[in-house]
C-alpha cells in the first residue's frame, strides 16, 4: 500500500529485560536508558536510517502534528516531514492506533498516534491536512492503520460508547457481556473517509495489541507497565 520504507514494530528483537521484553522504544516508561538506546539502533539499522534522523514527538492524546525539526521535543500527536534525505518519522504505542500517510509518490510521509481522546478529536484527519499542504489531494493519499487494541478487548463506559457511536457510526461499538466495547480501527478508518481517503487506499491491519502478549506491548493488558512500539516511515529519496 505505501510505496516507502515504514513499519510497524513488534515487541521481540531488543535487548530489554522484564515488562520491557524486548524491543521497547519508549524511553519515559521506566526502562533502562541503554537498553532503549540499543532498541533503537538495532531498528535504525534493519530500517537502513540513523537514529539521529528519527522525528518523533511528545505525545500528549491531543490533534496537533507537527512538521519534524531538530531540537527538543514538541508536544503533539503527529509528525511529518517531505525531508527525503534520510530522514524518517514516528509515533509510539501500546494499545492506541498508530497510523502512517504517505502521499501517492511517497515524497511527504506523517505518522499520527490516535488513542480514544485522539480518536475523538480526529488526529487522524489533522495529519491528511499536514500532507495536503503538500499540493497533492486527499484521495490520492495513502494510509495504513497498524495494530492496536481491538473492540475483543476494548470495554468502555456508556457514555464513551454513546459519543463515538453518534460521531462514527453504530459499527464502531459493539454489545458485549455487559458493557459496550469500542472498535477504534474503526473509528480511524472512517475518519480517513471522512477526510477523503479512497477505501483502496487505506490498509487496516488488525492484530489485537492485548491479545497477544509474545507479539505485542498493551497498557491495558499490563496495568500499564509496559514497553512502546514504534511506528515508522521515510519519506522517498530526493531526486
Amino acid at each position: 500500500m505505501l510505496a516507502v520504507p515504514h513499519g510497524f514494530t513488534l515487541r521481540e528483537g531488543g535487548v530489554s529485560v522484564g515488562p520491557f521484553a524486548s524491543l521497547n522504544l519508549g524511553e519515559a516508561v521506566g526502562d533502562s536508558p541503554p537498553h532503549v538506546a540499543e532498541n533503537l539502533r538495532r531498528l535504525a539499522a534493519a530500517v537502513g536510517r540513523s537514529v539521529e534522523r528519527l522525528s518523533t514527538v511528545r505525545q500528549v492524546h491531543g490533534d496537533v502534528v507537527v512538521r519534524a525539526a531538530a531540537g527538543p521535543l514538541l508536544e503533539a500527536d503527529g509528525v511529518w516531514t517531505e525531508e527525503g534525505d534520510g530522514s524518517w518519522v514516528g509515533v509510539k504505542s501500546a494499545d492506541c492506533v498508530p497510523i502512517l500517510l504517505s502521499t501517492a509518490d511517497g515524497h511527504a510521509v506523517a505518522a499520527v498516534h490516535s488513542g480514544w481522546r485522539g480518536t475523538a478529536l480526529r488526529v487522524a484527519a489533522r495529519g491528511v491536512e499536514a500532507l495536503l499542504r503538500h499540493g497533492t489531494r486527499a484521495s490520492s493519499l495513502r494510509a495504513a492503520v497498524g495494530p492496536c487494541i481491538q473492540a475483543c478487548c476494548y470495554e468502555v463506559g456508556p457514555e464513551l460508547a454513546q459519543s463515538f457511536e453518534a460521531e462514527f457510526g453504530a459499527e464502531v461499538v459493539q454489545a458485549r457481556g455487559v458493557r459496550p466495547h469500542l472498535d477504534l480501527s474503526m473509528a480511524v478508518r472512517n475518519t480517513l473517509y471522512d477526510a477523503g481517503l479512497l477505501p483502496e487506499h487505506v490498509d487496516l491491519h488488525l492484530a489485537c495489541t492485548a491479545c497477544e502478549p509474545s507479539r505485542f506491548f498493551s497498557h491495558r493488558r499490563d496495568g500499564g507497565r509496559t514497553g512502546r512500539h514504534l511506528a515508522f516511515i521515510a519519506p522517498a529519496p530526493l531526486s
